[in-house]
């Protein structure tokens, strides 16, 4: 195996798909880079991908301590191992051979308050640590991932130029990676970024489900309309690779792929991570909730078929009818609703990293992660840029839904938005997406929720106290004994 004959400037450990990728990727922009992996054939086939992909400056170590050894000082290691205990097992390999200023960045989907532990770890030994996400699935960290680094604002420094290069490039707003903040806070962003894409392709996923079982559209039109939205407002990754599978013919029979994947949603964890931070923070998410739910929904594929078949033969009869339908129209409405439950989506999110933001002073700028989601990442869109903008008007910008912008988008909309809501309803299709952001907006838009009936129950069963809308103060009332006397 070739050994560099100079130090090299950075090392990767890790090389399942996402480290092969970045490493070559890290490589190309002219970086030479030390790699390792325990299982070492797995370095063997990066070292040959590197020699078919142009002779990259790429070497393979099978031993840890050669492979420390051979990167320049300070020395920078990217770890991309699975979250939990492999990361701690890769830390303590590793961290035997480095010295104090060296650098470890841990770039998987990591729960960010063990980014924060480890940080603490090391610092012990005089090692500096950054957790960073990078999204991008494997084709954008071999030509350009969305990068979200966090922690020793020094460790960046050393990496910076890299990860300007390595990063995806986005004309107009340059490239896809910014220092988030300190602490676990990259880790955090990465996290949120994926609850926003449930979200996302919950929506995706709701939108189909009318246009095929309402407006009764083939996977040829899907694609088309899927492929003209692609053109407009909604230009993102996810529509684009969406009107792709719509084209795909089976491989192993008749017809087209999609209509034989299984109905059941596998998840890695990072949604369920936001609701449960939502929770926490108490931050209304509903949107995210909802896709979530959905996916645990999808699950009980063997309870759903069962269950159809004991609605079925109660009586339960298929509510969308064989009426003619206004294909153009209803496509027009579920684009419109597609957009105005995004917006949603979306600011929920942001509500939650500017939450968290607060609660930990990391001081981070909703505007900047915008920035560099435009590009590489899953949830890149042309949306974004509109966000950006938001922010940059107004930084203190409660919620994206009263920016001026998105607010006269969501009024143009909402007709659209509820006749699809209400269509599905009727015809027995649920969009839990599409319904929780509109009783999301709902809810927002509204300046009296029946929530004082709610404060009132509290109040009347356990003494838990009331405010009132026209005197200052905290107030309880004996309810029952008010209600008995009524009574007598």
């Amino acid at each position: 195996m070739a050994q560099p004959t100079n130090l090299t400037r950075i090392g990767l450990a890790g090389l399942a798909v996402m480290g092969q990728n970045l490493a070559l990727n890290i490589a190309e922009k002219g970086f030479p880079i030390s790699v390792y992996n325990r299982t070492t054939s797995k370095v063997d086939e990066t070292v040959e991908r590197a020699k078919l992909e142009g002779n990259l400056p790429l070497y393979g170590f099978h031993d840890p301590e050669a492979f420390i050894q051979s990167i320049q000082k300070p020395r920078v290691v990217i770890m991309l191992v699975k979250a939990g205990a492999p990361v701690d097992q890769t830390i303590k390999t590793l961290s035997a051979y480095l010295e104090k200023g060296d650098c470890i960045i841990d770039g998987g989907n990591e729960w960010y308050e063990n980014t924060e532990r480890r940080e603490k770890e090391v610092a012990k030994l005089g090692l500096l640590y950054l957790g960073m996400g990078v999204s991008g699935g494997e084709e954008g960290a071999r030509n350009g991932p969305s990068l979200m680094p966090g922690g020793s604002f020094e460790a960046y420094k050393y990496i910076e130029d890299i990860l300007l290069k390595v990063a995806a490039q986005v004309p107009d707003s340059g490239p896809c990676v910014t220092y988030i903040g300190t602490g676990g806070s990259g880790n955090f962003v990465k996290m949120i970024h994926n609850g926003i894409e449930y979200g996302d392709m919950q929506l995706i996923a709701e939108a189909y489900d009318v246009l095929r079982s309402v407006g009764k559209l083939s996977n040829e039109e899907l694609q088309s309309v899927f492929t003209e939205w692609n053109k407009g407002e909604l230009l993102s990754f996810l529509i684009e690779i969406t009107a792709d599978i719509f084209g795909i013919k089976d491989d192993k029979g008749d017809g087209y792929l999609v209509d034989k994947v299984l109905d059941k949603t596998g998840m890695k964890g990072t949604g369920k991570w936001t609701v449960q931070q939502a929770a926490e923070l108490s931050v209304p998410a509903p949107t995210i909730e909802a896709s979530l739910d959905a996916r645990f929904l999808s699950g009980l594929k063997e309870e759903r078929v069962e269950a159809a078949k004991v609605f079925k033969s109660g009586g339960f009869t298929d509510l969308s009818t064989d009426e003619p339908v206004d294909k153009q129209k209803l496509i027009d409405d579920v684009r419109k609703a597609l957009y105005a439950a995004k917006i949603c989506s979306y600011a929920q999110g942001m509500n939650l990293i500017r939450a968290k933001s607060i609660e930990k002073g990391w001081d981070l700028k909703l505007g900047e992660l915008a920035r560099i989601w435009k590009g590489g990442c899953i949830i890149r869109a042309i949306f974004l840029d509109r966000i950006k903008k938001a922010y940059d008007r107004n930084p203190n910008l409660a919620n994206l839904l009263v920016d001026p912008e998105f607010a006269k988008e969501i009024i143009d909309r909402q007709s659209a938005w509820r006749r699809v809501v209400c269509l599905a309803i009727n015809s027995g299709i649920s969009t839990p997406g599409m319904s929780a952001s509109l009783a999301y907006f709902d809810s927002y838009r509204r300046d009296r929720l029946p929530a004082n009936l709610v404060q009132a129950q509290r109040d009347y069963f356990g003494a838990h106290t009331y405010e009132r809308v026209d005197i200052e103060g905290s107030y309880h009332t004996e309810w029952f004994k008010l209600a008995k006397q009524s009574r007598i």
